[in-house]
């Protein structure tokens, strides 16, 4: 037997109980264990999380709903994409009433429109994952969208929600 199975059989039941089983709920397992959604926390990782959002607006293109997307790469670290796609939903979701479609996509892993092929026929990235993976692993970050010839915003900081979606008039 080895030593790692001898080890385990001499300790006793209550050193091991239902006491120890940890349940990590919305965000927190991303920030706690980024490694198991982005591979690390380096270089690559800081790619992996740009590739998340850029997968969205190529899923957009690819779709046919974009015919243009942008990547601007600040000094700063910042980095910004934009399309001119449809836009993330912005009503109110049908579970959640009290968010908007874009706040659940944000804060909650494994909510979006690729689990079926009713919205994406084919789509990359961690499907229901990624962007609020980037999310929870962001100091800060902001989403604009523009639906019905309106922009909408909402910021966060590490998958926490800042303020409600706002309206900031036409576009």
């Amino acid at each position: 037997m080895s030593d790692l199975f001898q080890s385990n059989a001499a300790r006793s039941d209550d050193d091991y109980s239902a006491k120890d089983i940890e349940v990590l709920e919305g965000l927190e397992p991303v920030r706690r264990r980024p490694g198991m959604y982005i591979g690390g926390t380096d270089e690559r990782a800081m790619h992996h999380l740009v590739a998340e959002v850029l997968d969205n607006s190529m899923d957009e293109a690819v779709a046919g709903f974009a015919s243009r997307i942008e990547i601007d790469l600040s000094a700063d670290m910042t980095v910004t994409i934009r399309d001119n796609g449809r836009g993330i939903p912005v009503d109110p979701h049908p579970k959640f009433k009290d968010k908007s479609a874009l706040e659940v996509i944000l804060s909650t892993l494994h909510a979006g429109g690729k689990f079926s092929d009713k919205v994406y026929s084919t789509s990359g990235g961690l499907h229901g994952v990624g962007i609020s993976v980037v999310n929870a692993l962001s100091d800060e970050m902001e989403v604009e969208v523009a639906r019905d010839k309106q922009l909408y915003a909402q910021r966060f900081s590490r998958g926490i929600t800042q303020g409600p979606l706002e309206s900031k008039g036409p576009v």
